[in-house]
């Protein structure tokens, strides 16, 4: 394998923190939302209303990054003159809204680990699209550590000791039926969380190339807020969702949590892929692998069985593999386009 240089990820010590800060927010988020649900794994809130807002609240933040250069005045003459680039930002808008609504419903099914072990199936689509979309073949060695990543996800589900069943809690004995009866939820947000990534690289590489990477994100919270609103109009829930007592449970202290952090998320992942890189940010999914299964077995009390930890680190072993041979878009040819590229990535936490 390729040796890796670890002053050549870490150029500066402002990317070190912003790597250290990405991994503890990411982890956070599952862990937050985990704990923000009622004994029998509900929620008290309404979860498309807790996305809706936390949407307005990235709205806010990008524009304020975008007026620190500019005028208010500027921005909305930015989404005058590309409002063909709004409109565009309508198809990953709305597969991010699937994706942030459904990582509610999978994490209410599945403990913190089972569900960031699935979601490096992620790795697996991404490949498949690049190489259909982008005409890109993958290699040998890609391919080995997709299949090594399926089978580590998949080992999270094999009981390999009788301690399992002993100790094991009513939610992990039936674990292997949630798996089958929400496997399709899992794999349709793995599906928008892909495709919408690789539709943000086509926009940044055609129609969305020359517009300021701050307004391309208002853009995608202006669309986000509309299909989440059209989501609640669409499960007949747009009335009750602001009604004053619903409204007031966004003021619990957890609920903030979860709001605050997953939209500091979004602002930190796009400094994590401009100063650093994408090999890097593989890295950081399996260090967040570990720590969510560690702090799942320090505040929920969920256990670590020998089928977790193998299928950790057989999902490490083969993110690591994967990111000495990684697939690239060969249409890449600029560091704009590829900074850029990771500034729009802020949904996808």
């Amino acid at each position: 394998m390729t040796r890796i240089s670890w002053r050549d990820l870490f150029p500066s010590k402002f990317s070190q923190v912003i790597f250290v800060v990405y991994i503890l927010l990411f982890v956070s988020q599952g862990i937050l939302v985990t704990a923000s649900q009622e004994s029998n794994n509900k929620y008290d809130y309404n979860i498309v209303t807790v996305v809706l807002f936390t949407e307005i609240l990235k709205l806010l933040l990008s524009s304020a990054l975008y007026c620190r250069k500019h005028n208010p005045a500027q921005l909305v003459n930015e989404i005058i003159v590309n409002k063909k680039v709004l409109v565009l930002y309508f198809v990953p808008a709305f597969l991010y809204c699937l994706y942030n609504n459904l990582a509610f419903v999978n994490l209410s099914s599945f403990d913190p680990t089972t569900y960031y072990l699935l979601l490096q199936l992620r790795v697996v689509v991404t490949g498949i699209l690049f190489q259909v979309i982008f005409g890109k073949l993958l290699s040998k060695k890609q391919w080995l550590s997709l299949i090594i990543l399926t089978l580590g996800c998949m080992l999270k589900q094999i009981p390999m000791s009788e301690d399992i069943e002993s100790a094991a809690t009513e939610k992990a004995k039936s674990q292997s039926l949630v798996l089958g009866t929400n496997a399709i939820f899992i794999f349709i947000q793995i599906f928008c969380s892909c495709f919408a990534g690789v539709y943000n690289e086509y926009l940044l590489k055609n129609q969305g190339s020359e517009v300021n990477i701050f307004v391309q994100n208002v853009f995608m919270y202006l669309d986000s807020i509309i299909c989440n609103v059209i989501l609640l109009a669409f499960n007949g829930s747009i009335a009750s969702a602001f009604l004053y007592e619903n409204l007031v449970k966004l003021l619990n202290h957890k609920v903030l949590l979860v709001m605050t952090n997953n939209a500091i998320v979004g602002i930190v992942t796009s400094l994590f892929l401009k100063t650093l890189n994408s090999i890097l940010k593989t890295f950081a999914s399996a260090l967040e692998l570990v720590l969510t299964a560690l702090l799942s077995w320090i505040l929920f009390g969920i256990p670590v069985y020998l089928n977790t930890a193998l299928a950790i680190g057989t999902v490490m072993y083969a993110i690591y593999l994967y990111s000495q041979n990684p697939v690239s878009n060969s249409q890449r040819n600029n560091e704009k386009n590829e900074d850029e590229e990771g500034m729009l990535q802020m949904e996808e936490v």
